[in-house]
């Protein structure tokens, strides 16, 4: 199967069941999440082997954190991640291992950090009062549109390198044609709650912010991928690599779509 159509099979196949389980949303999304989550966590520890991450600590506290965000909300949060630094420490002063504490024990935090958060901001939005479901679908598929043009308009436009030191193959070409989408699809899929949630202005706003975080995702995972040297995190999802391939311009999307609407009042 072709790198092309193992991607369109997998989309296929993934979107709608993500999408249904954020429509149920609660532990439905929840128990999707934290799977997704270790599978990804899994992939990054994986793919940090060398700076030997305490992947127990990470995989109990990317759990904890979840769970506290699910059950005590945003304030609890802390301490979940506050778990993992904790275990972390306890496993490093027992493992047999010559790297530095401070190389081990970052690792395993910043792992939960980045996939932890990421996730769980998607939950909160998922969980706002008004217009949840809406919101965390509006960001799920602005990101997808934003990534599929992207693509498209690289592929076929591309000529300018976006960050050629981090990632060759993006352009800003096709980060132009990534930033219409999104902007595009957050305008539409919000613009029937003009008056009771997010007016014309602020969706233009959210969907500009989207495009920014987006990207910036991408070429952090990237950033590390190369520091690493590895292609692609893992080969669970074919042609689109890993988990952690496909959800790392979410996981700064989400995180920033969160903040901004917290910022606008309306969480």
């Amino acid at each position: 199967m072709s790198n092309l159509a193992s991607r369109l099979v997998v989309a296929a196949i993934g979107l709608p069941a993500v999408l249904g389980l954020v429509w149920l949303g609660g532990w439905w999304l929840w128990t999707l999440l934290v799977l997704g989550g270790l599978v990804a966590l899994h992939e990054f520890y994986a793919m940090t082997r060398p700076l030997r991450p305490l992947v127990i600590a990470g995989y109990l506290g990317l759990v904890a954190t979840m769970l506290a965000a699910q059950e005590g909300g945003f304030e609890w949060i802390p301490g979940g991640l506050f778990t993992t630094f904790a275990l972390a420490f306890v496993l490093k002063g027992v493992a047999e291992t010559r790297q530095s504490a401070t190389v081990s024990v970052g690792a395993t935090v910043l792992g939960v950090a980045w996939i932890g958060l990421g996730l769980i901001s998607l939950m909160l939005l998922r969980d706002l009062h008004v217009h949840g479901r809406l919101t965390a679908f509006t960001v799920l598929l602005a990101v997808w549109a934003g990534d599929t043009l992207a693509y498209v308009c690289g592929r076929l436009l591309g000529r300018h390198k976006l960050a050629p030191a981090i990632s060759p193959g993006k352009t800003w070409e096709g980060f132009v044609g990534g930033t219409v989408a999104t902007v595009f699809v957050t305008w539409v899929a919000l613009y029937d709650t003009r008056h009771t949630f997010l007016t014309t202005g602020e969706s233009l706003v959210l969907g500009a912010v989207i495009a920014l975080a987006a990207p910036l995702g991408d070429l952090f995972e990237s950033s590390l991928k190369r520091d690493m040297g590895v292609k692609d995190t893992g080969r669970l999802l074919g042609g689109h690599g890993g988990v952690l391939d496909r959800i790392d311009a979410q996981l700064f999307a989400a995180v920033a779509a969160f903040y901004l609407i917290l910022a606008f009042g309306k969480a």
